[in-house]
């Protein structure tokens, strides 16, 4: 699915208003490390022998999203800009992998960019890869510990001798900005004469159209009911992570927007702190429907992959829909409920769910209540089967936060 690729350096670093395909000098933008690694073999997820040296082929995450949100209220970023969400290694069959490796759960992002000579990165992200709750370190972190620790070609054997510790969660920063700088969505979009408004609505083939126009390829789009809320470019790569070519391709799937009456609202607002009473803040669009995120019981921890209640790291859902009517799968596969019992996995059935906004928290709703309901609290290792209702011992809700 590679059509005609366009190869964008992992390096690059152009400014918001330059083209795919401009020249850049990427040396004198970063102090960076080196991966070694040629960029004239395979791209991942099109390799027809296997590979072993995973250090210079990105396996198994080979399907990497580049996702921007575009939030109006609170507002985040210029007015004038969409901002950065993350950059994800999906694996090559849509589905995926996360929080690989804990003990990489690096914080003090911020720190640790100023600290290897990428104050510059910081800087950009301080404007442009913010959270809409104002908590953008635990943004970055989530973002790093959750995504960045499964690339293949990040891993810490993968870094030259004698690598600063963190060396490759600077790489993975500097990567998604330079990445993001090349995408700009708001330029192309108003080169086609789409601009936010409060009243313009605009077909899903208006806007895939003017970002093929601009880029050759066609991306995913996610929207909050008629809202564009969230866009995803697509690309396969060459080499690795820390300086490899990024190829372009077609979305493999289209996100969660109708084919018509789509509106690109006004960036309105100002960002507010939201907490739950269990200590998470969400990052996102609140009110919107993220299109991966992680599930928080409003007592303590959240859901896992089995959609079990536990304390232990969350795991990342999928959410296919809008927030009136929506579906939900992880890694283990699709969820649902049976006889009043939350599962995920292979062969369930899938339900269909609902979210409810309440005092800035997007609330998980089954058949019109947002009540869960658990035989006991979980603890450690001990997790606890969800149920819909108020039947068992420990009622709580379940909140949806962006990831």
């Amino acid at each position: 699915m590679l059509g005609s690729a366009i190869a964008l350096t992992a390096l690059a670093a152009y400014s918001l208003a330059t083209p795919l395909t401009s020249p850049v000098d990427s040396m004198n933008l970063f102090k960076r490390i080196s991966s070694g690694c040629s960029t004239s073999g395979s791209a991942s997820c099109h390799n027809t022998t296997k590979q072993t040296d995973l250090c210079c082929f990105e396996s198994p995450g080979g399907l990497l999203l580049q996702t921007q949100f575009w939030d109006t209220n609170p507002t985040t970023g210029p007015s004038n800009s969409w901002t950065i969400h993350g950059l994800w290694p999906d694996n090559c069959d849509g589905t995926f992998s996360e929080n690989c490796d804990s003990s990489r759960d690096y914080t003090n992002i911020a720190g640790l960019l100023t600290a290897q000579g990428a104050s510059s990165t910081l800087s950009f992200m301080q404007e442009f890869w913010v959270d809409i709750n104002g908590q953008n370190e635990q943004f970055w972190e989530h973002e790093w510990s959750t995504h960045g620790t499964c690339y293949s070609t990040l891993e810490r054997s993968c870094l030259p001798s004698g690598s600063a510790t963190g060396a490759e969660a600077v790489a993975f920063f500097n990567t998604v900005v330079a990445l993001f700088k090349t995408l700009p969505t708001y330029t192309f979009l108003a080169n086609a004469g789409i601009t936010p408004s409060s009243s313009a609505t605009y077909t899903l083939s208006q806007i895939t159209s003017a970002i093929k126009s601009a880029t050759g390829f066609t991306p995913a789009l996610d929207c909050d009911g008629s809202a564009i809320n969230q866009i995803s470019y697509y690309f396969n790569l060459k080499g690795s992570l820390i300086d490899g070519s990024f190829v372009a391709i077609d979305a493999p799937k289209k996100g969660s927007c109708a084919s018509t009456g789509l509106k690109y609202p006004l960036k309105s607002g100002s960002p507010t702190s939201t907490t739950t009473s269990g200590g998470s803040s969400p990052t996102g669009g609140s009110g919107s429907l993220p299109s991966k995120g992680t599930i928080h019981a409003s007592t303590t921890g959240g859901l896992l992959t089995a959609g079990t209640w536990s304390t232990q790291t969350l795991a990342t859902y999928t959410f296919s829909g809008t927030s009136s009517s929506f579906t939900m799968s992880t890694s283990k596969g699709n969820c649902g409920v049976s006889s009043g019992q939350l599962t995920c996995g292979s062969g369930v059935s899938s339900s269909t769910f609902s979210a409810v906004s309440s005092g800035g928290n997007l609330l998980l709703a089954f058949g019109g209540s947002t009540s869960f309901t658990s035989d006991g609290t979980p603890s450690g290792t001990v997790q606890q089967t969800v149920f819909t209702g108020t039947s068992h011992s420990a009622d709580y809700n379940l909140l949806i936060v962006s990831s």
